[in-house]
């Protein structure tokens, strides 16, 4: 499942994207203008942009995301035009349709789009921590035999760091491998994930922060490793 996020000013095409979205398996959540998209979608899995906003250049926003992230991206635009499509493409967008394709269409091209920058080292073995599995296949999480309910990004953060129990991930290494960003100035994006995975896995011992650098796994439930046959 993927968590797309939808820029769009018109509420009723918004909810009527969202409402398709969900209805062929993603999560979704729309916002109208390009200043809300900017702070939010560092949380998604794909960026669905329209080309028409009311405070930022559809373009300029391409650009934007594209200078911050390799977020995957798609432009959508009212008027079904080469240039208008060439354009998006060399702003960043990884794709550009038309809003009056069907969205039977949109979606396909959602999920090739995914499954061309999906990043390959997620989908690798599993990682036991015992009591903590998590199955990459799956995308699932269990704790002592309990599913854990995570987003996408939270599983990407939890594998990434599971992936080496024993060594500090700085910060930057996060960001690019979870949110394919080079953003390197401050940001609250990692922090909060952390806070809720360590909510959702009821102990903040199982991710250690390293001030000034960055996280690494702890030893929260783990059982000793003679203990783990």
């Amino acid at each position: 499942m993927s968590n797309v996020l939808v820029v769009e000013q018109d509420v009723s095409t918004a909810e009527a994207m969202v409402r398709d979205l969900r209805r062929q398996g993603h999560t979704a959540l729309s916002v109208d203008t390009g200043a809300r998209a900017l702070r939010l979608y560092r949380d998604a899995d794909l960026v669905l942009l329209s080309l028409e906003l009311p405070d930022i250049d559809g373009l300029d926003m391409c650009q934007s995301l594209r200078a911050e992230s390799d977020i995957p991206l798609i432009a959508f635009t009212r008027l079904d035009e080469e240039l208008e499509r060439v354009l998006a493409l060399k702003a960043g967008a990884d794709d550009c349709v038309a809003k009056s394709w069907g969205f039977r269409e949109i979606g396909a091209r959602i999920e090739a789009v995914l499954r061309r920058t999906r990043p390959r080292s997620i989908i690798s073995e599993t990682i036991s921590l015992r009591p903590l599995h998590i199955d990459p296949r799956t995308r699932e999480v269990r704790l002592r035999d309990r599913l854990v309910d995570v987003t996408s990004k939270e599983f990407e953060l939890l594998y990434t760091l599971a992936a080496k129990p024993e060594n500090v991930v700085s910060r930057k290494e996060l960001m690019a491998k979870v949110w394919g960003s080079n953003w390197s100035r401050t940001s609250r994006t990692i922090d909060t994930h952390v806070s809720s995975l360590r909510a959702k896995l009821g102990s903040s011992g199982w991710i250690i922060t390293v001030r000034g650098v960055g996280y690494r796994m702890g030893r929260a439930g783990r059982l000793p490793e003679a203990l783990e046959d």
